[in-house]
């Protein structure tokens, strides 16, 4: 007698066999006089004839199998069952997914199957229906009437009434539970840095130095002289491969003309041996994006050459600097100083973009140290 079987498709979701304690693979044998509980046995049990205590081997026994059609010839119950729950995990309309979780069906058969047999089937469209005509009655005599002026209802936790309500708890407006419970996990490993203090600044000196020791070590010098050659070497190659990238860096940038003006110095600068400025890289690897391009946005012509350069290299509309920068003029001048922790409490933007604007203003003058 073949019958539909209980469980899911994962063999750890089915109880052990009696006879030899093995994860049930269908199809699998239930003893129909045994039980409570259910007593399965696998094939090859069956076959040996497997007795315990009172179950006995001419007992009369059911198939446990899914392996047969039930809506459509060519899909079986079990491919039933993996379709329903594919499209509870992937979601309605996910057919790609659905299908990649099924592995035995295309997207399209997945699709049309569905839509075939579970949303256009009138035999379950009427079920439903009476399902949700059935609920509706039952509810209606059980329902609290509330009013926008009188206190919530609270029903007690794991009660019917908050189950009906999936968790939400009216005197809160919200859920016990979020819709997206992790959605703030990208924010957790982020550093908020109140203010910079002399005794950071001294603890970030130490690191440096501690890290150059370190690098001195790895290269294999013991002595100072061969540190000081060391860096000369270093320096010049860091110079060439200035050299190298950058005319690559140009032909990436080539229609943002800030950009080629600020490559141009760059490399006036490396021409006339100095030190220029080295491209910041993320912590991944990938290079900052390019210089913001100023050209026609509204309060640029209200910025000097070095406003604009910041605006470019921070990618800061001028409107948006212009405001910033009054709000901490108007606030040094109360306080008769600013300090960083101050600037971030009045500036609301990231805090790298913050720090660089506050430094800048500090250097030009605009504002003084707290």
């Amino acid at each position: 007698m073949d019958r539909l079987g209980s469980f899911s498709n994962d063999p750890s979701d089915k109880p052990p066999c009696r006879g030899c304690s093995s994860y049930l693979m269908e199809p699998y044998i239930k003893c129909a006089e045994c039980g409570p509980p259910p007593f399965f046995l696998c094939l090859q049990c069956f076959t040996r004839g497997f007795e315990y205590k009172k179950h006995q081997s001419d007992h009369t026994y059911e198939i446990m199998t899914s392996d047969f059609p039930v809506l459509d010839p060519s899909w079986t119950a079990q491919e039933e069952m993996a379709l329903l729950e594919a499209v509870m995990d992937c979601g309605f309309g996910n057919w790609q997914d659905v299908a990649n979780q099924m592995c035995t069906k295309t997207k399209e058969e997945c699709e049309k199957h569905y839509m075939k047999h579970f949303i256009n089937n009138p035999l379950f469209a009427s079920t439903l229906l009476n399902l949700k005509h059935a609920e509706e009655a039952k509810t209606a005599d059980t329902a609290i009437p509330f009013q926008s002026t009188d206190d919530p209802p609270r029903p007690t936790f794991d009660s019917l009434l908050s189950r009906d309500m999936a968790g939400y708890m009216p005197a809160r407006a919200d859920f016990i539970e979020e819709f997206d419970n992790y959605a703030e996990w990208d924010l957790r490993d982020i550093d908020f840095v109140e203010d910079d203090s002399d005794i950071l600044h001294v603890e970030f000196e130490l690191r440096r130095e501690i890290k150059r020791l370190q690098e001195y070590r790895t290269a294999g010098i013991t002595n100072f002289c061969s540190a000081r050659t060391y860096d000369h070497l270093k320096k010049t190659r860091e110079e060439e491969r200035l050299k190298r990238t950058m005319l690559s860096e140009v032909l990436q940038y080539i229609q943002d003309s800030s950009a080629c003006q600020q490559w141009l110095r760059r490399q006036a600068d490396v021409d006339s041996g100095l030190s220029p400025s080295i491209p910041m890289t993320s912590n991944s690897g990938r290079r900052s994006a390019p210089p913001l391009n100023l050209t026609g946005l509204p309060g640029t012509e209200k910025l000097n050459e070095k406003e604009k350069e910041l605006c470019q290299m921070v990618r800061l509309v001028p409107g948006a600097y212009l405001e910033y920068k009054s709000a901490l003029l108007n606030e040094c001048n109360k306080q008769g100083g600013l300090r960083l922790a101050q600037a971030r409490a009045l500036i609301k933007i990231d805090v790298n973009k913050t720090r660089k604007i506050y430094d800048f203003l500090i250097r030009e003058g605009y504002i003084t140290k707290a």
